[in-house]
């Protein structure tokens, strides 16, 4: 690894400049740092691939690279950061090209975005050191005179157009092409496609956040469909809150009744306490055990003679109620209320 002291200087300098320009949005061409820019440059110096390679080219690199740039996303950053890094032994200077609605709309349709929003959009991109508005669809050498342009960049993929197969097949011919590698996965048209996919979705977001069904182009109908079903969505949502929230304030309360219960019936409290109380009850059952009879009187612990409990008598009633014999078990001299009951045969007698 070499020392810092001897870091090449061109790279202390591209990074110095690359520094400044993070700072600010790019130029476009008619802005007074573009045309600073495009003055400073010796056109008549004629760059070839094999100079920018090696990095013995004279001055800086102009590659030029177009497009339509609708929803800016990073397919487009990621072909200019190729762009601007194709030859990186040399310093490139980075032109975007970005056609008005007009011809846009001509030529491939309806875009999202206006030219306007597409220019600041390209503008913002670190990659970028100039832009030029109103590019044209074919480039001309003409154009490419004009802004002193050295290589143009693009995907490989032949761009076909109504009057030609491929709109740089001239450019290819002449040795000006530059190929760069797209982004699989992510495009413009890829994006509009999701969202009408999920069109319904969207107009509902857009009707909840404020939007007038005149403004998203929606018949009285629909947006009736749609608020109503942003109204069922905002039920079902309270709905579910409010389960979450019995949930969690029950949860609170058993963990409260496990607490409490803990505190109740814990080896150190209310259950020992009773255990204590409950002692003297047993015994006091113990002591009315046979062993500690004294001539026929029950005795406590003490020594101190009981009464015996009264005896129940059981006597026998034989009643005739009917052709059969009926037999009643009355309780009686017991003090309890007198219990009588019919046996239905003989059979028991």
């Amino acid at each position: 690894m070499a020392p810092y002291n001897t870091f090449p200087t061109i790279q202390i300098a591209k990074l110095s400049k690359q520094s400044s320009t993070l700072c600010k949005p790019a130029p476009y061409s008619t802005d007074p740092e573009a045309i600073v820019e495009h003055e400073g440059c010796d056109y008549t110096q004629k760059i070839t691939v094999e100079m920018a390679q090696n990095g013995t080219a004279p001055r800086k690199i102009r590659i030029y690279t177009d497009g339509i740039y609708d929803l800016f996303h990073q397919g487009h950053a990621r072909q200019m950061m190729q762009a601007k890094n194709i030859f990186p032994n040399s310093e490139v200077y980075l032109i975007i090209g970005a056609c008005n609605d007009e011809l846009t709309h001509t030529m491939k349709g309806r875009t999202v975005m206006t030219d306007v929003e597409r220019y600041e959009a390209i503008r913002h991109c670190r990659y970028v050191d100039e832009i030029i508005r109103d590019a044209p669809w074919k480039i001309t050498d003409e154009f490419m005179t004009e802004h002193k342009i050295d290589f143009v960049a693009q995907d490989s993929t032949p761009y076909v157009s109504e009057d030609c197969d491929d709109i740089y097949k001239e450019i290819k011919e002449k040795g000006y092409f530059v190929a760069t590698e797209r982004t699989e996965g992510i495009s413009t048209s890829g994006l509009v496609a999701r969202l009408v996919k999920d069109y319904d979705m969207y107009v509902r977001r857009n009707l909840a956040r404020g939007y007038s069904a005149k403004e998203l182009n929606v018949s009285f109908l629909s947006e009736k469909k749609f608020r109503l079903q942003n109204k069922i969505d905002e039920i079902k949502h309270k709905g579910r809150k409010v389960k979450g929230d019995f949930i969690q304030k029950w949860e609170e309360k058993s963990n409260e009744f496990v607490r409490a219960f803990l505190m109740l019936f814990g080896r150190e409290n209310l259950l020992e306490k009773i255990w204590d109380k409950s002692k003297g009850g047993i015994r006091e059952v113990i002591s009315l055990h046979p062993k500690n009879k004294k001539n026929g009187m029950i005795c406590d612990n003490n020594g101190t003679d009981l009464q015996p409990p009264k005896k129940i008598q059981r006597t026998k009633h034989c009643s005739i109620t009917s052709d059969e014999d009926d037999e009643e078990l009355n309780l009686a001299q017991s003090g309890f209320p007198s219990i009588t009951f019919t046996l239905p045969s003989n059979n028991f007698i």
